[in-house]
């Protein structure tokens, strides 16, 4: 934008005011000696109003002020919406096929014993869990495969997953083994990680699974399941 001085900005403000002062001229000559004095006390008042209006320093700096305050009210607005985006986001990230992950700082470790995420020691392991931390698996109805990083002996889920997950012909289910798995990219299915009754999946072997988390779980694979890191085998001692 090209820099004006002071006096092109007076300038410019009296090449305005000519055609209303040409106006009251014209109209003052044209009149008695009373209107012409009306006509000059008008003509004075109207630039003292534009001197005012115009060319008050007070003024425009009242006039700045509030424009930055109307703008940061609208950068606050937008940083809430943004905000709010982020938490809808972080809602729909929290969702497993269909049920929800509940995260709250209130109940952190609570939370972090569902879906099999348990960081207690599972020993002794029971005999109803059949499979193990480190195996390969295979999806019985869905056909995607992936590794178990974790088991619980019965869903252990929030509330609404679990209903929404089992419906009151398929509660028995609820209380069968359940264990977390690291889906394989090479699935294609979009999802990272599920939590499954036993009684969907088989075990398979030769297949190595490929997913950005698998090297925090696991330190190797000897061809028939993933070898575990030593913080997983501290939680897991018998698989």
């Amino acid at each position: 934008m090209p820099h004006i001085s002071a006096a092109a900005a007076l300038q410019i403000c009296a090449l305005l005011a000519a055609l209303p002062a040409q106006y009251y001229i014209s109209r003052w000559y044209g009149a008695d000696s009373a209107q012409s004095i009306r006509m000059t006390k008008r003509l004075i008042a109207c630039g003292s109003s534009f001197t005012k209006s115009y060319l008050s320093l007070d003024l425009w700096a009242d006039r700045l002020k509030l424009w930055l305050s109307e703008a940061r009210q609208g950068e606050g607005s937008k940083a809430e919406r943004a905000k709010l985006v982020n938490i809808v986001e972080e809602e729909k990230r929290n969702w497993y096929y269909g049920g929800k992950k509940i995260e709250s700082a209130n109940n952190e470790a609570e939370n972090r014993s569902y879906f099999a995420a348990s960081s207690h020691v599972h020993s002794p392991k029971p005999e109803s869990i059949q499979f193990s931390v480190g195996q390969v698996i295979v999806h019985k109805r869905f056909g995607y495969s992936g590794v178990i990083v974790g088991w619980d002996r019965r869903a252990k889920a929030p509330e609404e997953w679990l209903q929404y997950k089992y419906p009151p012909e398929k509660q028995d289910v609820k209380d069968t083994p359940h264990y977390r798995i690291l889906i394989n990219n090479a699935s294609g299915l979009g999802k990272s990680t599920a939590y499954v009754p036993e009684e969907e999946i088989t075990v398979i072997v030769g297949l190595q699974v490929h997913h950005p988390d698998v090297k925090v779980y696991f330190c190797g694979y000897d061809g028939s399941k993933y070898i575990l890191q030593p913080w997983l085998r501290d939680i897991y001692p018998h698989d």
